[in-house]
Formats: structure tokens, C-alpha cells, sequence
């Protein structure tokens, strides 16, 4: 008898992606497959332990019924088509770029400089770390926007 853990070819360390609290885990990793995730003891903050939802990771990663591919639905459709990653990530910036320019505000009604975009706005997750939330305050703010809002409160 072995355990679950001891043919990975490699651990990860990684968070938990459920609430805001930021559990560390371990990921084991076998022939490019994810076999087991665990708490990470090394992790300041759940110091090993996972809840019942961060315990069922493996569950969400290995799912058959999860989806893999860039799902899109063009307005007043009904069915969903599939997109290569390129073409997806180049159809978010055309309409990034359209929504800054066509809501773009330089100034206001008594001639004090805005520089801003209202139609543009920025809601982070709780699984963000601090170098990605500080990326995109600073890409967002760059851009003109100042609807940026974080929903983790810990």
C-alpha cells in the first residue's frame, strides 16, 4: 500500500480558490494531472487545514463536466459557440479599448480635468494575491478607471 501523494511527479503550491481566507495548498501533480490536493502546513494561514469545500478541490480540477474551452454567446443568441484563446482575448481588449474611448470624461462641466472612464470598472476576487491585486489597480488606474473594488474584506 502507498499513499495517494507518494507518485507525484511534482508539488505545487497553490490557494485554495473557494472564499476570501486564502487556505494554502498542495497540489500533486502525476503525468500532468492533478491526483490529490491538501492542505499546505507551511501556509501561515490555515497552517494545513482545508474546510469541507477547499478539502473537494481535486473534485472541481478533475471534473468531466467542467468546462475547458472559451465559451462564447454573441448578443440576442441562443447558442453558445467555441472560441480559440487568441480570439477571445482579442475581442475583450477591441471592446476594453471601445468601452475607455466611447465613456472616456476629460472634464467636467466647470473645466476641472477628469481624465477618467466610466465605462470601465474592475471587481476582484478572493483568490487574488497581493501581486495580482496590485497589477491590476495599476493597469486599471492607467487605463482611466476608478470603479476598482476588491470583494475580499480579510
Amino acid at each position: 500500500m502507498t499513499s495517494r501523494t507518494s507518485t507525484a511527479d511534482r508539488v505545487v503550491q497553490s490557494v485554495c480558490p473557494f472564499c476570501a481566507v486564502g487556505c494554502g495548498q498542495k497540489v500533486y501533480v502525476e503525468n500532468e494531472r492533478v491526483t490529490q490536493i491538501e492542505g499546505d502546513p507551511d501556509s501561515p494561514i490555515s497552517r494545513g487545514r482545508l474546510c469541507p469545500k477547499g478539502a473537494s478541490s481535486e473534485q472541481l480540477v478533475n471534473n468531466p463536466l467542467r468546462q475547458t474551452t472559451v465559451r462564447y454567446r454573441a448578443p440576442y443568441a441562443s447558442d453558445w459557440q467555441d472560441l480559440d484563446r487568441d480570439t477571445a482575448i482579442d475581442m475583450i481588449a477591441d471592446r476594453f479599448i471601445e468601452a475607455r474611448r466611447d465613456h472616456w470624461q476629460d472634464a467636467d462641466a466647470h473645466g476641472r480635468s477628469l481624465r477618467r472612464t466610466m465605462g470601465i470598472a474592475s471587481l476582484g476576487g478572493a483568490t487574488l494575491d497581493n501581486e495580482e491585486n496590485y497589477l491590476i489597480k495599476k493597469l486599471f488606474t492607467a487605463a482611466g478607471a476608478i470603479q476598482i473594488e476588491n470583494q475580499a474584506r480579510i
